[in-house]
């Protein structure tokens, strides 16, 4: 089992920047791929961005050269780091990790950019 908490979401104006964490516990041995899923009001929901187990990442169109992923294998923790913020980018992100022959979530965390 993994279990994966986040945070770090909130309200923030166009242009700013956000970080947000997520940190797993449980069978971490077995996690090969982490990263951040994102879902508006009424959409689907959408890969933000991945990082494998050799720390190599890619991200969606929408948020190349904005948004960057990063992975402490000490903390167990992986890292949205979140810049230039649009109103578009609003949306609850979710966590995941790959492990145990299954894609684990995290709760979400609510992300608002206003104008």
């Amino acid at each position: 089992q993994v279990e994966l908490v986040e945070s770090g979401g909130g309200l923030v104006q166009a242009g700013g920047s956000l970080r947000l964490s997520c940190t797993a516990s449980g069978s971490i041995e077995s996690i090969t791929n982490m990263g951040w899923y994102r879902q508006g009001l009424g959409n689907q929901r959408d890969l933000v961005a991945v990082i494998n187990s050799g720390g190599s990442p890619n991200y969606a169109d929408s948020v190349k050269g904005r948004f960057t992923i990063s992975r402490d294998y000490v903390k167990n923790t992986v890292y949205l780091q979140m810049n230039s913020l649009k109103p578009d980018d609003t949306a609850v992100y979710y966590c995941y990790a790959d492990a145990l022959r299954r894609r684990w979530w995290g709760q979400g965390t609510q992300v608002t950019v206003s104008l």
